[in-house]
């Protein structure tokens, strides 16, 4: 699949990861979407190194590895932005 491809899949896997950790993900819908194909990207490398998932677009082990791809980016990026935030409210 494509950089176009999974800038795609990226945004889709953005509002998904979005409806999924609702007020975790800071930033707005934005961020979750540039998230989102951050995820899909980070997704697609850990399915190529399990050779687990195809590199098809429409395949479901390309989108179950770009959602868990996301909800790890939307983690830590989460933990990181709560981090500063509370440092700079301090």
């Amino acid at each position: 699949m494509g950089f176009i491809g999974y800038i795609i899949l990226g945004l889709i896997v953005g509002a998904i990861v979005k409806a999924i950790m609702p007020g975790r993900v800071g930033g707005g819908w934005f961020t979750s979407l540039i998230l989102g194909v951050v995820g899909a990207i980070l997704g697609g490398w850990i399915s190529g190194l399990f050779g687990a998932g195809s590199n098809h677009f429409f395949s479901i082990g390309t989108w179950i590895f770009a959602i868990i791809g996301g909800l790890i980016v939307a983690g830590v990026w989460g933990a990181v932005k709560g981090r500063n935030h509370k440092a700079v409210t301090r």
